[in-house]
């Protein structure tokens, strides 16, 4: 009895090592494409691995914004490379004390809710607190995202059309 117990502590350790490679081999995956999340799901084992932690510098793309214009990622470690800004936000004083409105889901950042219609908020418009910024389109789902303080529309960081992600800086109001 004593030598099944080994075989199977040594059989667990075993599996414990392959488990172990497997999740690293994941990993690597996961970082090699830029991947924010990849789960396999075995008869015996469920392995889901997520990038997060420290935030990742997404890889340089062709078009560049102008270094001024750059804006670090609030997004956990899972951010793509976003648009570069429909509209530049306002005086760096301004910016310090704006009111982020953020992405709450990955999707598509839509200014107006068809392409006949008007945008729902442009530059410099005043905003009461829970008016209609935009639409973030996620799997075929038009979400309204609306403002959660009452200000001025002092930045548009995302161009219309373009693909957001969780946590991603949408608009800037002064309040």
């Amino acid at each position: 009895m004593a030598k099944q117990v080994k075989k199977t502590e040594a059989n667990g350790a075993a599996d414990e090592h392959e488990l172990v490679k497997m999740a690293r081999g994941l990993a690597e995956i996961v970082a090699t494409h830029g991947l924010s999340e990849l789960i396999v799901d075995t008869k015996d084992t469920t392995l889901t691995v997520r990038r997060g932690g420290v935030a990742m510098m997404p890889a340089p793309m062709p078009m560049q914004m102008p270094m001024q214009m750059q804006m670090p990622s609030a997004a956990p470690a899972l951010a793509a490379p976003s648009a570069a800004p429909a509209i530049a936000a306002g005086p760096a004083a301004v910016d310090e004390k704006a009111h982020v409105v953020t992405s709450p889901f990955v999707g598509t950042f839509y200014r107006k809710p068809n392409p006949d219609s008007p945008t729902y908020v442009s530059l410099n418009d005043k905003v009461d607190k829970g008016q209609v910024l935009c639409i973030v389109e996620a799997m075929k789902l038009m979400n309204e995202i609306e403002a959660d303080v009452a200000g001025t529309v002092v930045g548009i960081l995302v161009e219309d059309g373009a693909p957001v992600e969780y946590g991603q800086p949408l608009f800037k109001i002064a309040t």
